[in-house]
């Protein structure tokens, strides 16, 4: 007789993103529906290195504490683990203490006595160079080979981890697992994993649910239930208002996925081809068929950033319809005269500085893939600066200023004035940063990359600028 799982394991996801809310009765549907696990993603790298490179969380605190309150409170209720990956957006350290202090104070406001373990997956530039120089280390397209002196150039690194480190947690009886990096899939497949659930459902149903209610056809209105058994896995809105459609369940696999009938994961791939997606009703949908391929090599991918400089930020808005009819030239005429003048007046090289220059309402999102031609009605002009110093950026945007408000173009016999967004029109961004660790590593072990700490929590910070780099072992972006 065929060894089958026990039974089904039904999973809580009430939104996409840990900070990004939800109204409460989903929540109260989703518990009477009956749970196993909640589970919640607490990060992507979807907006950017800065958030990375400075240790930053995207989110505002306020709202991180409103919805770990709620699922503290239904994870304490319901007797079920409450698994949140990648904390404080990147999953660093830093961000994985910032969760964790809130959830030791919520806690004790609220009376709550929950095991808690926390993961860490920043990675250390030294460990790491003995990967590399052991040749562990490979590239994902459309990077090359990695140098140590980049490993060193970061000011932090994580290691994407799997599901396994959270299915060590939850075996040491952690009843809430605060995670680090971690791609999306693994918070919502860890638990089926660890209880028996064949892995082609567990990890395609993990891959639905990472987003909450984008697999349903209104992705505002909350987030989803999914039931996983020993032949697929069913899934169904929190919302009664709200749907899943064969067509919204279906389509979520085109999301940040390179190939549609496949997703790699550290432990392998999720193959969907043979997957079927049927209608229960007008609002749930059943998903059977997938399977997952067990990969020769376990791999981690790495994610770093380091600061390429510091950036101010100039924006002002043109309406000359004289300069709009060619506001391709005028741009070129700005880019001309603001490169002499900034060797004239600064002495610096194009080597010294670098500039960007942006039409928004004409082709700043599109570029040269914009189809529109025609005249557009107003325009506003970006310009970005970036030099070693925050002076000089400063500076060269200074020195761009009358050019951004009164430039005129070759026909016109009068200085135009246009409009600046702010005053002053000069806004100082900080240090700016660029991913360049787009890279795997082989694993020794599929956790011996991460450290697992349990009991009381810390009480730590997110700061601005934090640069310090780990000591401690998105988007499903695993390559």
């Amino acid at each position: 007789m065929e060894n089958r799982p026990a039974g089904p394991v039904r999973i809580l996801t009430p939104v996409g993103m840990l900070g990004a809310g939800w109204d409460e009765a989903t929540m109260e549907r989703g518990l009477a529906l009956g749970v196993d696990v909640i589970t919640v993603d607490g990060g992507s790298t979807d907006s950017g290195p800065y958030y990375l490179g400075s240790g930053t969380a995207k989110t505002a605190a306020q709202a991180v504490a409103r919805d770990l309150r709620s699922l503290l409170r239904a994870a304490a209720r319901a007797d079920v683990p409450l698994i949140i990956g990648s904390c404080g957006t990147s999953g660093t350290d830093s961000g994985v203490d910032w969760v964790a202090g809130m959830a030791a104070a919520i806690m004790a406001e609220e009376g709550l006595d929950l095991r808690v373990a926390r993961i860490y997956s920043e990675q250390s530039p030294a460990e790491l160079k003995e990967h590399l120089d052991a040749g562990r280390i490979h590239p994902l397209p459309p990077m090359g080979e990695i140098r140590a002196e980049t490993l060193e150039s970061c000011t932090h690194i994580v290691g994407m981890m799997g599901h396994e480190p959270i299915v060590e947690a939850l075996q040491a009886g952690a009843q809430v697992v605060l995670a680090g990096r971690a791609t999306d899939t693994a918070v919502a497949a860890a638990y089926p994993l660890m209880k028996g659930m064949p892995a082609g459902p567990s990890w395609h149903a993990a891959k639905i649910v990472e987003c909450g209610g984008q697999c349903t056809t209104d992705p505002r209105a909350g987030g989803v239930h999914t039931t996983i058994d020993a032949d697929g896995f069913t899934i169904e809105p929190l919302d009664p208002r709200n749907a899943c459609t064969p067509y919204t369940v279906a389509a979520h696999m085109l999301y940040e996925t390179v190939n549609p009938f496949e997703m790699r994961e550290p432990a392998g791939t999720l193959d969907v081809r043979e997957a079927t997606y049927t209608a229960v009703d007008d609002r749930t949908v059943r998903v059977e068929g997938s399977r997952f391929h067990t990969a020769e090599r376990h791999t981690i991918k790495l994610e770093g950033a380091r600061v390429t400089g510091h950036e101010t930020m100039s924006f002002s808005a043109v309406r000359d319809p004289l300069i709009l009819r060619d506001i391709e030239g005028w741009a070129d005429l700005l880019r001309t005269h603001l490169r002499r003048r900034v060797s004239q007046t600064l002495g610096l090289t194009d080597d010294d500085y670098a500039f960007d220059l942006r039409l928004y309402g004409h082709n700043a999102v599109l570029d040269d893939l914009e189809p529109e031609t025609a005249p557009p009605r107003e325009v506003g002009v970006m310009l970005l600066v970036n030099a070693p110093e925050q002076a000089t950026a400063t500076a060269v945007a200074k020195i761009a200023n009358p050019l951004m408000l009164h430039m005129p173009t070759p026909e016109m016999h009068y200085l135009p004035s246009l409009a600046f967004a702010s005053s002053p029109a000069e806004v100082e961004r900080g240090p700016a940063y660029e991913f360049v660790l787009n890279h795997v590593v082989d694993s020794i072990t599929p956790t011996g990359m991460f450290r697992i700490e349990h009991g009381d929590t810390r009480h730590g910070d997110i700061r601005h600028g934090d640069t310090r780099h780990g000591d401690h072992h998105d988007t499903n972006d695993h390559g």
